[in-house]
């Protein structure tokens, strides 16, 4: 049986504003297992990295947590004191961030970064943690690392600066590994690199990924599980295999229609969603995508309940409810349509 890791339950997070409270994320329930590489895709502004950061307790005033149940292998994440989060945070849960270069002390050599997390979480002294920093530089593909502990960040390449971030997040060999748009400020090569990196990563270890990113062909290439967002909620989850070739809700459908294809060309034509995202200072009561939604009607200014369209394959649209009725009676020994 397959170990749950991670479960979300009706996470809800806000920032006050001067106009008002900022509703980022308004009902989120979800769960990663151990050892699997789960998606999270969205727009900019759909929740993704405020999910994570509230994962990591690191929502800092003017957030905050409003509600919501976090736990990890069974224990309670939201009633835990900043000591406790200290001794899990970087340890058993680590996270890679978008930019390296904020996220690196620009004054402090490489060495003496990787060295102090290896430390404070392994216990290890000066000359074993050192030791155990080069290796994971070389992990990660880094060559002479023993020379690049020496180093300083503007010493790195953007792409060697996320490598040296892997290496430190995976360096006291956690358990979940949230990367928060990893590849967003590499280019094409570089990001490739990085890809296949948490490819092998996967193979190495047990370590369960949240990948968050508004990629779809990163997550193709990584991941096991999508979870799509938009609005502060999620739109439709399911196996790549359901999010790529069987999407059910119009706002994936548009997700898909909107990226280039393999062997397109120059002359494929993409289709983008027209409108913007809601405005989560005063979210609509119904589906946030009823606005850009081409198939919307009058029942979706009510919010649709997530419906499970067959095992882990999950959409909150009320199309899919007829969908989901539709799957049950086949299931029965019915027939689709009677």
């Amino acid at each position: 049986m397959t170990e749950r890791l991670l479960s979300i339950e009706n996470l809800q997070v806000s920032f006050a504003t001067r106009d008002g409270e900022n509703q980022a994320v308004r009902g989120v329930s979800f769960h990663i297992n151990a050892g699997e590489t789960v998606g999270i895709v969205g727009e900019s502004g759909s929740g993704k990295s405020v999910t994570a950061k509230a994962i990591m307790s690191l929502i800092t005033p003017p957030g905050r947590i409003t509600s919501g149940r976090l736990e990890f292998q069974g224990g309670d994440l939201t009633g835990l004191s900043e000591k406790e989060w200290r001794k899990l945070r970087g340890n058993r849960i680590a996270m890679v961030f978008q930019d390296p270069m904020t996220s690196l002390n620009p004054v402090k050599k490489i060495g003496q970064q990787l060295t102090e997390v290896i430390r404070r979480h392994r216990g290890l002294n000066k000359g074993a943690a050192y030791k155990e920093a080069a290796e994971m530089l070389r992990q990660v593909g880094i060559r002479d690392p023993e020379q690049r502990l020496k180093q300083y960040p503007h010493e790195f390449s953007g792409g060697m600066r996320q490598r040296v971030m892997i290496a430190m997040a995976l360096s006291c060999q956690p358990e979940l590994l949230i990367a928060d748009e990893p590849t967003t400020a590499l280019d094409a090569t570089i990001q490739a690199q990085i890809l296949d990196l948490f490819k092998e990563l996967k193979g190495k270890s047990d370590t369960a990924v949240a990948l968050i990113t508004h990629d779809l062909g990163v997550v193709a290439q990584v991941c096991t599980r999508v979870i799509v967002m938009y609005g502060g909620l999620i739109m439709e989850e399911g196996t790549v295999e359901d999010i790529f070739y069987r999407p059910q809700h119009p706002y994936t459908q548009g997700l898909l229609r909107s990226i280039p294809k393999r062997g397109g060309g120059s002359r494929e034509r993409l289709i983008p969603i027209e409108g913007t995202p809601p405005d989560l200072l005063n979210p609509p009561p119904g589906c946030p995508f009823m606005e850009r939604c081409p198939h919307a009607f009058a029942r979706c200014s009510e919010r649709p309940p997530a419906v499970e369209l067959s095992p882990g394959h999950r959409s909150m649209c009320w199309l899919a409810e007829s969908a989901g009725q539709q799957a049950a009676a086949v299931a029965e020994g019915g027939f689709a349509g009677e």
